[in-house]
């Protein structure tokens, strides 16, 4: 018999008739002849007011115990949905990360899965029973209940996909699929039918909301059937994530914007072999994501190094940075809040220079500065004012006829 893993995310589950219209649906899939595993995120915003009510407590509580704390989320979903589809007849368990065998490493808040123990999973299904995930959760070989991160559920739904060699992973939304851009902010946004895993990946990195950037790394590396669907509209096929096909025409696939970003400038650094290495080695024990990263040679052998980072990690990673103008004696770091990342992406767009043209183009009829420029073979990514960008996104998407 065929195996499905599907996921449905926080608004899926978010009230009683929600969870009831979850119920419904993986119903369907059960009688359609497929052994069924759910993965169910947290309800609605719950996460956020465990997280807020933590903080009042204390403003800056261990990583572990808040692990402790919003794992218990994913365990109040999982139990509901349960109790949902145990009221229409049909035999279900509930599992958490630590009963279905998920092992991670010991990095609190962003843990990695380093194995899946598909035993307890396998047995269950054998005895014909739907079984219901905790999302975004597992445990440490000493028992400790870690979290994978932020859209960590996504993943959790490839890896089990992959350990249980299921014959697709769908991962059920709020939307009807992956658009050219958030169709939130631009109207004009068309529902893709397929993208590729690159292209999903540089979209997710890059802002697109819908999918948890791990969790498509994953998929690509072991050809994982993914697909992205509708959980309130059971007539749409929503869009499958697939191989990239081979074209010889660059394409721009989607736009996205990324306005979580802070821009972090260390001005009149020494011109000499190793500092950029020293500053990023300083924040390698950190576990932040650097993204864009210029430096530029002023004059009298001194640089700027300039880079991006989540908004969420600038207090985090600040320590750091500071100790490091201070023991290469360079001007303090400047920061800047109030910019955004609009991004580009297809398959070749750096190899037709039309693309980048009419990009920078934009830009320029619009009269807007772009302060950062990074590029990949599927990428073009501008830092630009964050009070531009919701003109710039409607004015490059509909300049690239998306």
């Amino acid at each position: 018999m065929s195996l499905i893993v599907q996921k449905y995310g926080g608004t899926s589950v978010a009230d009683i008739e929600r969870i009831r219209n979850v119920a419904s649906r993986v119903i369907e899939t059960k009688k359609s002849g497929y052994q069924t595993v759910v993965v169910v995120s947290a309800m609605g915003d719950s996460t956020d007011e465990l997280i807020k009510m933590a903080r009042e407590l204390n403003p800056n509580p261990s990583s572990r115990e808040m692990d402790m704390l919003i794992s218990t989320g994913e365990q109040l979903s999982i139990a509901m949905l349960a109790i949902a589809i145990e009221s229409k007849g049909f035999d279900v368990i509930s599992l958490t990360g630590a009963q279905c065998g998920i092992k991670t490493d010991e990095i609190y808040s962003k843990a990695k899965i380093d194995e899946i123990d598909t035993r307890r999973i396998r047995q269950e299904l054998e005895q014909d029973r739907i079984v219901i995930v905790a999302g975004f959760q597992g445990t440490t070989k000493t028992g400790d209940i870690t979290t994978l991160g932020r859209g960590g559920s996504d993943t959790t739904a490839v890896a089990l996909a992959v350990a249980l060699e299921a014959e697709k992973c769908e991962i059920y939304t709020d939307v009807l699929g992956i658009y050219t851009t958030d169709p939130r902010l631009v109207k004009s946004a068309s529902l893709l039918k397929s993208i590729s895993y690159d292209e999903m990946l540089e979209m997710a990195k890059l802002g697109a909301g819908v999918m948890h950037p791990r969790s498509i790394e994953l998929a690509r590396k072991n050809n994982t059937k993914l697909v992205v669907r509708s959980a309130f509209d059971f007539n749409s096929n929503g869009t499958e994530i697939i191989g990239a096909k081979k074209m010889e025409k660059a394409q721009v696939r989607g736009v996205t914007i990324d306005e979580n970003i802070v821009r972090i400038s260390v001005p009149n650094v020494p011109d000499k072999p190793g500092i950029a290495f020293k500053l990023f080695s300083s924040l390698v024990d950190l576990n932040v994501h650097i993204d864009m990263i210029i430096q530029n040679l002023n004059h009298d052998g001194l640089n700027d190094i300039s880079f991006t980072v989540p908004s969420e990690d600038l207090d985090h990673i600040m320590p750091a940075i500071n100790a490091y103008v201070e023991e290469v004696g360079s001007s303090p770091a400047r920061i800047k809040k109030e910019v955004s990342k609009l991004s580009i992406i297809g398959t070749g767009v750096t190899s037709d220079v039309k693309i980048a043209s009419g990009l920078f183009g934009r830009f320029y009829d619009l009269g807007i500065n772009i302060e950062m420029i990074s590029t990949s073979e599927i990428k073009i990514s501008c830092i630009i004012a964050q009070d531009k960008s919701q003109i710039a996104l409607e004015s490059v998407h509909e300049y690239f006829n998306l």
